[in-house]
């Protein structure tokens, strides 16, 4: 067991590298007073090296959720009357992923993007929140179009004049056929019986495979396309004529790379059309005013706990209260490491994790006053009363951590919320208990066995 002066060097380290984290990338210093005139910029030093061939740069910042930097919330219903019930499921994930696709190519960044199902009202709908994006109509014209699925077949007079061509005009060589996406039946993850190795499957319609024998039967050895919405998926080489409508993509695959086609394929071969049934825009300048508020109000809320922690325990208080600060730059410094997307709710859940934060250092040192009314000496007092308000401590946690567990619900069980503005608000809640158990426990309990001096 660590003593407690390695123990709070140890505290000291990671508050340092936190607090490093935490810091914003550029600082204004803005100080109009009397003579006093300063406008001063402070830029953060960001680590920047190279690493086997690579340039990386550390510098992760916060991100802010649709509510607060403002952006666009889209509810998009999928029309599922002409799929069979039984492929629904897949095209609803289908055009799922091929909307992610057109919403990186938009260049939204950290959009968020989820399917909602009510089987008992027969509602298949895809929610999308797209940060920073005010002039929707563009976005929405991109969005909601059917996706086109389509083969190509290579034209090599398109590439003679050219010595050696380059990736772009290799794929330019690839022009249309007849066969697209309403002639592919389904695509499928499949198994190489004898090496195991994944494969896709595709499997045509009736129509569709006589159209693909004779594009098979014209390309033996030669590459053929399949794109969606222009771009390449993949470009297998015809081994021989394909009659039955059966063929086999095969490749170095992994198993995720093999779904992740079969998806895309599907995304094309079961077109789903979708309209636009809700749209709620939020401007950014709200968001900045939330922002504001919201941090004004969490440093006035812990100003106040601070100063009745100090006003009434004391030297105690005031231990509490040093724990208490590093236990919001650890967590400022893991949003940032982890990705969190900070929202309103999500912003609420850090402040109420201050709370039960508080909750712990009040229940510590109360059970230890109980202690010191025995009789006990102060040292003995104070471990005792960290033993044993850790059984109180631990229940109440748990029992918000199952809270913070099903608001979150991690496997979308359609009985549960789906709603990311809650998730927000579990998540951050759920981080700010595990890190206030760390700061209550380890930082408080440290910070008073060194620097306390107390009477019994």
């Amino acid at each position: 067991m660590l003593s407690p002066k390695k123990t709070l060097f140890i505290i000291l380290i990671v508050t340092a590298l936190a607090l490093f984290i935490a810091l914003p990338s550029q600082t204004n210093i803005s100080i109009h007073q009397g003579p006093i005139n300063i406008d001063q910029k402070l830029y953060k030093i960001t680590p920047n090296f190279n690493l086997f061939g690579r340039q990386i740069s550390f510098n992760p910042q916060i991100r802010l959720g649709l509510d607060l930097q403002g952006g666009t919330h889209l509810i998009l219903n999928t029309d599922m009357s002409e799929i069979d019930e039984a492929d629904r499921l897949d095209a609803l994930e289908s055009a799922r992923e091929i909307i992610s696709r057109r919403i990186d190519l938009f260049g939204v960044s950290e959009p968020v993007i989820q399917t909602s199902i009510n089987t008992n009202q027969n509602l298949y709908r895809i929610i999308i929140e797209l940060p920073g994006v005010q002039n929707t109509q563009e976005a929405i014209a991109l969005i909601g179009q059917t996706a086109q699925l389509d083969f190509r077949q290579q034209d090599e007079s398109l590439l003679e004049d050219t010595a050696t061509p380059s990736s772009i005009q290799v794929l330019n060589s690839f022009i249309p056929t007849q066969l697209t996406g309403k002639d592919l039946k389904k695509a499928s993850v499949q198994f190489d019986q004898q090496t195991g190795n994944p494969s896709v499957g595709l499997e045509f319609t009736p129509s569709g495979s006589k159209l693909f024998a004779q594009i098979t039967k014209d390309n033996i050895g030669k590459p053929v396309g399949i794109f969606l919405d222009g771009t390449p998926l993949t470009l297998p080489r015809v081994q021989s004529e394909i009659t039955d409508g059966h063929a086999v993509i095969t490749g170095n695959y992994t198993t995720e790379e093999a779904k992740n086609l079969t998806i895309q394929l599907n995304a094309g071969a079961l077109p789903v059309p979708i309209e636009v049934e809700g749209q709620n825009n939020i401007g950014a300048t709200l968001g900045k005013l939330s922002v504001q508020k919201s941090l004004q109000a969490g440093l006035i809320g812990l100003a106040l706990v601070m100063f009745f922690m100090i006003a009434y325990y004391r030297i105690l208080g005031f231990l509490a209260s040093l724990a208490l600060i590093i236990y919001g730059i650890i967590t400022l410094a893991l949003y940032k490491l982890l990705g969190v997307t900070l929202t309103l709710p999500g912003m609420a859940g850090f402040i109420l994790s201050v709370g039960m934060a508080v909750d712990s250092n009040i229940l510590i040192f109360e059970r230890t006053k109980e202690e010191l009314r025995t009789g006990k000496n102060w040292k003995v007092a104070i471990e005792l009363g960290f033993g044993r308000a850790w059984d109180s401590i631990k229940d109440a946690n748990v029992a918000t951590l199952m809270i913070c567990f099903i608001l979150f619900n991690p496997f979308n069980w359609a009985l549960l919320n789906t709603s990311g503005l809650v998730r927000g608000f579990a998540l951050t809640l759920a981080l700010g208990i595990f890190i206030s158990l760390f700061t209550g426990i380890i930082v408080t309990r440290t910070l008073i066995r060194l620097f306390y001096k107390g009477n019994n």
